[in-house]
C-alpha cells in the first residue's frame, strides 16, 4: 500500500466513521505525526531521506492464510474469519507483529484470487447524490476553420441523469483530474461513488475482477473529495454496469 493510500484510508476512517488520532495511529501502525499529516493534506509531503522499514512481510504464513479461508468455506457463516480474527492469531498464536490493514488488504485479495467470492447481479436503482458515473467521449468541431477532435470529459448523476461535460484538447490525465474539479463544483457537492470502466488516467493496470493499479494522483484527488471509486469489469460481464455514460 502506498502512502497516498495509506492517508486516503486515514482520512476516511477519521471523516465517516470518526475514529480518534490515537486508533487510527494503532490501527495503522504508524506515528501520530503521519496521521496529523494525512488529515491536513491528501498528499503526503516529500520524503527527505529513504524509505524506512517495510512492512513485515507475511512470506512464509501465506499458505497458512489460505488454508483459514478454504476452510471458512464450509463453515458457518458466523464462525468465519475476519481479517482482523487472522492477524490477531497471526500475533497470538505466531507471534507475528503486522498492522491489521496489511492482512486485510491480503486476505481481500486472496478471497477474490482464490474465488471465495461469488459475484451477484442487481437492478440498478441509486439514491440521490450517491452515484455518477464518468468516461471519456470525443466531438468533432471547427476551429479557426480547422476540423479538430476534442475530449469530451462527461460526469452523470445516475439518480437524476443531470450530465457536465467539459472539452478538452487531450484525453490527458491532467485533463481527467481538472474535469472532476468542475464536475463536482457543478454539481456543488460530492457523490459517495464515482464509477470508472478501465480508464488509463485512473488506473495504470487492469488486475482480476474489480481490482486495479490506480494512479498515485487519481488516488490523491479520490483522497481529497472521500469519495469511493467503482471500477466495472472487464469484457462483456461489465457492459452493463455503466449504462449511464457509455
Amino acid at each position: 500500500m502506498s502512502r497516498v493510500e495509506l492517508f486516503e484510508k486515514i482520512r476516511r476512517d477519521h471523516e465517516f466513521a470518526g475514529v480518534s488520532k490515537r486508533e487510527l495511529a494503532r490501527r495503522y501502525g504508524v506515528h501520530r505525526r503521519t496521521v496529523n499529516q494525512a488529515l491536513e493534506s491528501a498528499l503526503p509531503p516529500e520524503r527527505k531521506q529513504p524509505e524506512g522499514r517495510p512492512a513485515p512481510a507475511l512470506g512464509p504464513f501465506r499458505e497458512w492464510i489460505d488454508g483459514i479461508l478454504v476452510a471458512d468455506r464450509d463453515a458457518p457463516r458466523k464462525q468465519r474469519h475476519t481479517a482482523k480474527r487472522i492477524r490477531d492469531r497471526l500475533v497470538e498464536e505466531r507471534g507475528v507483529v503486522v498492522a491489521e490493514s496489511t492482512v486485510r488488504d491480503h486476505v481481500r485479495k486472496r478471497r477474490r484470487e482464490l474465488g471465495l467470492l461469488a459475484e451477484a447481479f442487481c437492478p440498478q436503482v441509486h439514491d440521490p447524490g450517491q452515484t455518477a458515473e464518468v468516461d471519456w467521449g470525443e466531438a468533432t468541431v471547427s476551429v479557426a476553420g480547422t476540423l479538430t477532435v476534442l475530449g469530451l470529459f462527461l460526469m452523470r448523476s445516475c439518480f437524476s441523469g443531470a450530465c457536465f461535460v467539459m472539452a478538452f484538447e487531450s484525453q490527458s490525465q491532467q485533463a481527467f483530474l481538472e474535469g472532476h474539479v468542475h464536475a463536482l463544483d457543478w454539481f456543488t457537492g460530492v457523490f459517495a461513488t464515482i464509477r470508472y470502466d478501465n480508464l488509463k488516467s485512473a488506473a495504470k493496470k487492469t488486475l482480476k475482477g474489480r481490482n486495479r493499479v490506480e494512479s498515485e494522483r487519481f488516488v490523491a484527488l479520490r483522497s481529497h473529495y472521500l469519495y469511493e471509486s467503482w471500477f466495472t469489469l472487464v469484457g462483456i460481464q461489465g457492459a452493463h454496469e455503466k449504462a449511464f455514460v457509455s
